[in-house]
């Protein structure tokens, strides 16, 4: 059976009151798993993308979310079974099971960044990896950076302050580690060998150079890359300690090579502002996201704005709506801007100021004047 059959078997299932499919591990509530893990639910990946790479660190946890989850999604607030999307749940699951990134398309305010947060937090995958994409992101960009300037002014540093303190003659200094001067990327930290696999957010990989889709084929297909700083000198340092994206993280690479245990949860966003190469769509499952319904914005706005009265809520969200359906849609975080200036007490409505409010806050991104 198709996924498309699936979701459509999902959706009238749930019409009639059934459960959730049995094959969903994540469910799109917004519920954290409870005591269990996703590798005691997860089944082994397909051979064609299993992959062993190793060593596994010594404290194989994912690290812990750092706010910003918080900041997109708000206090935990929970979706019912049957308001989630079935076609979105059923393509995040196929992600998991088929180890294979997941391209997310849709205007500009539906979720799509969102998405990698829901996941991380549901699934417990710990802090989300971001890679914001810009016309100047390169591959080796998002992989790593190798800091060879500042490696050269530390050794020298070293050297003079070694002569100083033996008044001019001295054994040359050692030089500075070189995993002090070498910084894992976004993309890069996600490849690292653990147990649970990281989420990464590729965001926006629209505004990209044309080359960019095609170059991260190889990694995507792989599982790793190498660091040629560290693959030259392998033989005299085969494990170098060197900085993760994370803050405060180091992680150990073996002879220069980055090697995945776990596929990462890649969840890349598109506003649908270029086509891809077939390749790299051939390598990808495919979402677009809806517009946000009414449950959904009544479940955002409770996960932001908790105090709002039930009445004034579902009145503007109302409005919201059908502001949004006159000009092909609003950006959903414009919701949350007008509630908050109208529940803070900072807002006064003076009868006619709403509605010169709620026109400036409420412009289509199309409009320009």
């Amino acid at each position: 059976m198709s996924i498309d059959e699936r979701s459509g078997d999902a959706e009238r299932g749930r019409s009639a009151g059934f459960g959730t499919p049995d094959w969903w591990i994540y469910r799109g509530t917004g519920r954290p798993l409870r005591d269990v893990r996703l590798t005691d639910l997860l089944p082994a990946p397909p051979p064609w993308r299993d992959f062993q790479g190793g060593p596994l660190p010594e404290r194989d946890l994912p690290p812990p979310d750092d706010g910003e989850t918080r900041r997109r999604l708000g206090a935990e607030a929970y979706l019912s079974e049957r308001d989630v999307d079935a076609h979105e749940v059923d393509m995040v699951n196929s992600a998991l099971y088929l180890r294979r990134p997941l391209l997310v398309t849709g205007r500009p305010g539906t979720g799509k960044s969102s998405l990698a947060f829901r996941i991380a937090r549901e699934l417990g995958l710990g802090r989300v990896l971001r890679w914001p994409i810009t016309s100047r992101t390169t591959l080796k960009s998002g992989l790593y950076a190798y800091d060879a300037i500042g490696r050269a002014q530390a050794a020298a540093t070293r050297q003079a302050a070694a002569k100083w303190a033996a008044g001019g003659e001295h054994e040359p200094a050692a030089e500075p580690p070189v995993g002090d001067f070498v910084r894992l990327g976004p993309l890069g930290t996600a490849f690292l060998p653990t147990g649970l696999p990281r989420v990464l957010l590729i965001d926006e990989l629209d505004k990209s150079e044309v080359d960019l889709p095609n170059d991260l084929l190889s990694i995507f297909e792989d599982g790793q890359f190498t660091i040629p700083e560290l693959e030259r000198m392998r033989d005299r340092s085969p494990e170098v300690t060197v900085l993760a994206d994370d803050p405060g993280t180091t992680a150990t690479v073996v002879d220069g090579r980055v090697s995945c245990r776990a596929f990462p949860v890649v969840v890349i966003t598109s506003n649908g502002e270029r086509e891809f190469p077939e390749a790299f769509l051939r390598r990808c499952l495919r979402l677009t996201v809806r517009e946000p319904g009414a449950e959904q914005l009544a479940a955002m706005v409770a996960a932001h704005l908790a105090g709002t009265e039930d009445g004034q809520r579902e009145r503007m969200i109302q409005e919201f709506l059908d502001r949004g359906a006159d000009g092909g849609g609003l950006p959903a975080d414009k919701l949350l801007d007008a509630l908050y200036l109208v529940t803070s007490g900072t807002y006064r409505d003076d009868g006619e100021s709403w509605s010169r409010l709620r026109d400036a806050l409420w412009r289509q991104l199309t409009s320009v004047t």
